[in-house]
């Protein structure tokens, strides 16, 4: 029993530190990268579905996205969802395809995106500690629960906050890696 609860733990805080990853993957650095389109979605049909669904993204340089609808219909829905968003990128939409430019960030705004950057880190942090918090309480209810004795959970909370020091420390190791790429002009 107490083998599954740090089995638990040590996945749970494995997919915060793998979903950071994701949400960093988001988070513009002033390189074109088309995942950072997979968060927009575009109302097809009444169906609200991703851009990544509905058209071919292809990067010609590092600051160019091109986004090419399968069905011309969808252009100017997918050019409205692209202004609508958090991007801060203004469409360019000649009829067959989208440009979409990414100029090189301020630095003023590579301060801001260092900020949202910490804030998700944190945000992850958190998560993990929340899981260590969940991990020790089921720990504690075997005490009562069953024939399991305190040395032993004592021994196995030790282990789940050594867990939670790794998971951590990736998270420190991925946001400082973001951050250069961030700050990098």
């Amino acid at each position: 029993m107490i083998d599954e609860i740090l089995e638990r733990a040590t996945e749970k805080m494995g997919k915060t530190v793998t979903n950071l990853g994701a949400e960093f993957s988001t988070i513009r650095t002033g390189r074109a990268s088309a995942v950072m389109l997979e968060r927009i979605m575009v109302d097809y049909y009444g169906t609200p579905t991703p851009v990544t669904q509905l058209a071919a993204i292809k990067s010609p340089d590092a600051h160019m996205l091109v986004v090419e609808p399968w069905d011309k219909q969808v252009l100017n829905d997918i050019s409205k969802a692209i202004q609508a968003s958090d991007l801060g990128i203004t469409p360019s939409n000649d009829g067959t395809v989208i440009r979409l430019p990414f100029p090189a960030p301020t630095e003023e705004r590579r301060r801001e995106l260092v900020k949202q950057c910490r804030q998700v880190a944190e945000d992850a942090r958190v998560a993990v500690r929340n899981e260590r918090r969940d991990a020790n309480s089921r720990l504690q209810r075997l005490i009562k629960d069953e024939d399991v004795s305190k040395d032993e959970v004592k021994h196995a909370e030790e282990k789940v906050q050594k867990v939670t020091d790794e998971h951590i420390a990736q998270i420190d190791d991925v946001l400082k890696h973001k951050e250069a790429e961030v700050m990098e002009v």
